[in-house]
């Protein structure tokens, strides 16, 4: 290997990359260039580590007691622990005929004292660790999403006119400031004018322009912070279909966002697929729009767009999709008489392509419960037409169990509470995720205050319904290496039932105990650390494990054939070391966090 072929190799290779090019040039004086045949053993508990090894080329085994740990490939390096801490449990032997560089002992500890980054990248702590890897998986495809805030795209400034004021001399002022809109003060409330409220409440209202201007303002205004990222205006923009958010810095405004100005700046399609929405017709245009919500994952995911506000966008377009559907479905004279909503992922907001269905129906007391079953057959089998799965379990709106009045409801959930079994408490998980997406979600909320009053001092339910944490294993071994699964799946392991359900559902009853309403688990977490059931670094932890199986379990969908009902297996060796890293340690925080719950609801006591 040439000079400048080994340069270009090493700074490619993180953390290695975050060295100056002059280091780099002292550092390759120090290497050497080894090679070592099949299982040659480099590192083990009696043979003490001398190098810190980068491979060329070639497969490295890491195993504990015979059972294997890691596998190291090209630009993998290792093992840096054994050079740090003097002694290891792990042997490394060579798997497949081994090229590498050697970096003496000496030289790699004197760069960890000698180049602070280099030394993080080792010796971080897990939340800076797991932030720091996933943000370099896209530093080369970082995108606006991830880094542009609000202050940093043009705000336009409005024209403040008092209510009071008359509406000419309100558009005179506006005209004089070259404002696109006008904000209305009236007392301690704000309205806006637009285009929208000038042509819909007075020209086509015959409304004279000497009246007051707080006549035709628009009051309740959407806002958000300066220093708020442009993604989550976008969400706001897509959640409430409005055109302009006022920007506050605090208690002051200081400038109006346009929608057009936000798509511009990010040039992606989101806009079109709500746009597109809103205005379907009928099924087939709602159809047409479905397409594209896969092609936005994909993109945004590429882009290095966290999960988690992915899947934030995804639930806003999923839940215009229902309301506009309930609308098309159901006769407008029975609206507002009941509550349509979602549960599971996307009653969390969590779901990014689509699952099962979770949905059901609360009517109004006194209303005619059968009135409302022919139209959730259609709209069930409108869902389906969409590409909204049916569920397995049959949580529909075409189910009667699912679809009842809010005195039904309250028997069925009085029920769960005395029953105990195994039926009950999975309806009760599913329900805890409710989002009212159409309809008087005032039902819903009396539904869920009546589910808070059941379980009031309830502990003997919360714990069982707790256990079911405790169900499945984390494919986690002894000594840090993955438990893969059996038949068919002998090189993979499930990544929900592993990890991501304890999270939710532990999350899930420690929120209902405390009665917190948010049902995002992310949100979730935060409500809980603030209320002090356990400190921010923990909750951050936890935040950070969710986000990593959520990413990876989203990597390995996208790379399935479309049609593939295999969502939650992933196999280990097809990933990167440093996402097998990630992997580990947030399955080792889910661990952690069964002990809380074992020790918080007293599991070990639980029949």
């Amino acid at each position: 290997m040439s000079l400048f072929d080994q340069k270009a190799l090493l700074m490619s290779i993180h953390p290695f990359d975050l060295l100056g090019e002059r280091m780099i040039e002292k550092l390759m004086t120090q290497m050497d260039i080894a090679y070592y045949p099949k299982e040659t053993v480099l590192i083990a508990p009696r043979v003490r580590a001398e190098s810190l090894y980068i491979i060329i080329k070639g497969i490295v085994n890491e195993t504990i007691e015979g059972e294997l740990q890691n596998v190291y490939g090209e630009r993998d390096s290792f093992d840096a622990n054994s050079l740090i801490y003097g002694n290891t449990q792990s042997t490394f032997s060579v798997a497949e005929d081994l090229i590498c560089y050697e970096l003496p002992k000496e030289s790699f500890l004197n760069l960890l004292q000698d180049v602070e980054p280099f030394q993080n990248y080792f010796m971080q702590d897990f939340i800076t660790k797991h932030q720091n890897l996933k943000e370099r998986q896209h530093q080369n495809d970082l995108t606006p999403f991830m880094v542009s805030r609000v202050d940093e795209i043009y705000l336009h400034s409005p024209c403040f006119v008092d209510a009071s004021l008359s509406i000419k001399e309100a558009l005179r002022m506006m005209s004089d400031q070259d404002a696109e809109v006008i904000l209305v003060l009236k007392d301690e409330e704000i309205g806006i004018v637009t285009d929208t409220n000038l042509r819909e409440k007075v020209l086509l209202c015959d409304k004279s322009t000497n009246d007051p201007i707080g006549e035709i303002a628009t009051y309740g205004l959407f806002t958000i912070e300066r220093s708020d990222f442009l993604f989550n205006a976008l969400l706001l923009f897509t959640k409430h279909g409005v055109k302009r958010l006022v920007v506050r810095d605090g208690e002051q405004i200081v400038g109006i966002l346009e929608q057009l100005d936000l798509l511009s700046h990010f040039a992606n399609h989101t806009h079109l697929i709500a746009a597109s929405i809103e205005r379907a017709n009928s099924i087939d245009e709602l159809q047409s729009t479905q397409r594209s919500l896969t092609h936005l994952v994909r993109s945004l995911t590429t882009k290095g767009v966290r999960v988690r506000y992915v899947s934030k966008l995804v639930s806003e377009l999923n839940a215009k999709v229902y309301r506009k559907l309930f609308e098309m479905v159901v006769p407008s004279s029975l609206q507002n008489k009941c509550a349509l909503i979602v549960m599971g992922s996307e009653g969390r907001g969590e779901q990014v392509l689509r699952t099962d269905q979770d949905n059901a129906l609360i009517i109004r007391d006194g209303e005619d419960e059968s009135l409302f079953e022919p139209y959730m057959m259609k709209m069930n089998e409108y869902l389906l037409y969409l590409g909204f799965p049916k569920c397995n379990g049959n949580v529909m709106v075409s189910n009667p169990y699912w679809r009842r009045s809010v005195s039904g409801y309250k028997k069925m959930i009085a029920s769960w509470t005395d029953t105990l079994n195994e039926d009950a408490l999975r309806s009760l998980s599913i329900f805890l995720d409710a989002q009212c997406v159409a309809g008087d979600e005032v039902l819903l909320r009396e539904c869920r205050d009546y589910l808070y009053e059941c379980f009031e001092g309830r502990s003997d339910v919360l714990a069982h319904a707790a256990k079911a944490v405790l169900a499945f294993e984390t494919p986690l071994s002894l000594f840090s290496g993955f438990v893969l699964g059996r038949a068919e799946h002998e090189s993979e392991l499930d990544i929900k039932k592993g990890g991501i359900f304890a999270i939710v559902h532990g999350i899930r009853i420690l929120s209902l105990e405390h009665k917190i309403v948010s049902t995002n688990t992310t949100e979730r977490i935060k409500e809980l650390n603030n209320l002090g059931l356990f400190d921010k670094r923990f909750a951050s932890e936890l935040i950070e494990a969710y986000d990593t199986l959520l990413s990876i379990r989203l990597r390995f969908i996208l790379s399935q054939k479309q049609g593939s009902d295999e969502q939650n297996y992933v196999n280990p060796k097809l990933l990167a070391k440093a996402d097998r890293d990630l992997l580990k340690d947030a399955f080792k925080i889910v661990n952690t966090f069964k002990k809380f719950l074992t020790y918080h609801f007293n599991l070990g006591m639980v029949v």
